[in-house]
């Protein structure tokens, strides 16, 4: 008489011959097709109590075995394969558990020193209690993903490295790396989905909207975020940083040089602003000049407006290339330490320029390679953004251009 029995846990328990009796009945009432009655039901059990060796206390892996056999035997083949079917489904269960928990034990008590799983992102530190967090769910989401979700045969190609799916974890939840299009995201502002932002101003605007955007797009999407066009999107900015400055070092000169207030000085510059109709951007400071002449000819000599020209020129180019070099710093400052993803990632962040040979794009480029070559608060190279020179025939191609 068998009276006990070994889990698989290796716990040993009292033996119940009701549970094998309980087990076939669901298989059959999960067939329909074939119906076991109790007298069959109690004649099936008490043949596979009967076969059960008891010379040492058997398992429930040797007792499932016998109740497949017997189902056959006795011509319940239906039923047989749906119990085949359910311990089957169980041990799947048993083994997701299982793996997950070997999983989970990795990443709460190894360091990322130690565990390559830790390691699989730069841009995570899985050393954080977030980071932790956050592989847990990434594991959990690439297990269920494997196991659920994906054909077998593809699912077995990945985890035998023949393929491989990229952000696996994120497979059914959302789209992949993203371009994002600054000069539309900018033209009127733009809302994060917490806050609207207006259209920005100035080149440092620019720069933080620019950090932003591509953070608030890490936020709800796996992959990377690229800015394809970097050196055409953040040459508005400098444009219209340049006009600023230009008309206040313009303002300020004539309150210098003829002994004015400010305030008058101002004066005379937003008249300047509505009178002249050269656009005031680098390459047309000359037309700028020249119009400017006509417009204050009646006022001041025009040895004296070419010298306030000159004067606020200069003085615009040196302020607008400090500014850009400060917000190309922060720039690169940012995408390496600003939080995403539950706080534990920097954004997957990267950028192409090359191909916009506008001086204010030249200023954006020359600025954003000096403030990365200078590296980060200790001089650490920056790993983000990834920069991607451009090449174009006609204007970066050939050495001659």
């Amino acid at each position: 008489m068998i009276e006990k029995i070994r889990k698989r846990s290796g716990e040993i328990v009292k033996f119940d011959s009701a549970k094998i009796r309980e087990a076939i009945r669901k298989a059959a009432l999960a067939v329909g097709s074939e119906d076991i009655n109790d007298e069959t039901l109690d004649m099936i059990t008490a043949h596979i109590i009967s076969a059960i060796p008891t010379k040492k206390i058997p398992n429930v892996e040797q007792i499932q075995d016998l109740v497949e056999e017997n189902l056959i035997k006795s011509g319940y083949t239906k039923t047989a394969k749906a119990y085949i079917l359910y311990r089957a489904e169980h041990a799947k269960i048993r083994q997701t558990e299982t793996d997950l928990m070997d999983i989970y034990k990795e990443l709460t008590f190894a360091s990322a020193e130690d565990a390559d799983i830790k390691r699989e992102n730069a841009n995570i530190d899985a050393d954080t209690a977030m980071g932790t967090m956050l592989k847990y769910g990434s594991e959990g989401a690439k297990y269920f993903v494997d196991n659920y979700i994906l054909p077998k045969d593809i699912a077995s190609a990945h985890l035998n490295g023949e393929i491989h799916i990229h952000d696996k974890d994120f497979y059914m939840l959302t789209e992949t790396c993203c371009q994002i299009n600054l000069l539309d995201l900018f033209k009127d502002g733009f809302s994060t989905g917490h806050g609207y932002l207006r259209e920005p101003n100035s080149i440092e605007s620019y720069s933080a909207l620019a950090c932003i955007a591509i953070q608030a797009n890490q936020n709800e999407m796996h992959g990377g975020q690229s800015v394809p066009n970097f050196d055409y999107c953040m040459a508005p900015g400098v444009a219209k940083t340049f006009k600023k400055k230009y008309f206040i070092a313009l303002a300020r000169y004539f309150s210098y040089v003829f002994d004015l207030s400010l305030e008058e000085g101002t004066s005379i510059v937003d008249r300047i602003k509505n009178g002249i109709k050269s656009e005031v951007v680098m390459l047309n400071m000359d037309n700028v000049g020249v119009e400017l002449v006509e417009f204050l000819k009646d006022l001041y000599t025009i040895d004296e407006i070419n010298k306030a020209h000159i004067n606020a020129t200069q003085t615009a180019f040196a302020e607008t290339e400090r500014a850009t070099y400060q917000s190309m710093e922060a720039f690169v400052h940012n995408l390496n330490t600003m939080n995403s993803r539950a706080g534990a990632q920097v954004p997957f962040s990267s950028i192409n320029y090359g191909t916009d040979t506008s001086p204010e794009a030249r200023m954006v480029i020359k600025n954003l390679l000096l403030a990365t070559d200078s590296g980060l608060g200790n001089g650490e190279t920056p790993i983000f953004p990834v920069q991607i020179f451009k090449v174009k025939d006609g204007i970066n191609y050939k050495e001659e251009t």
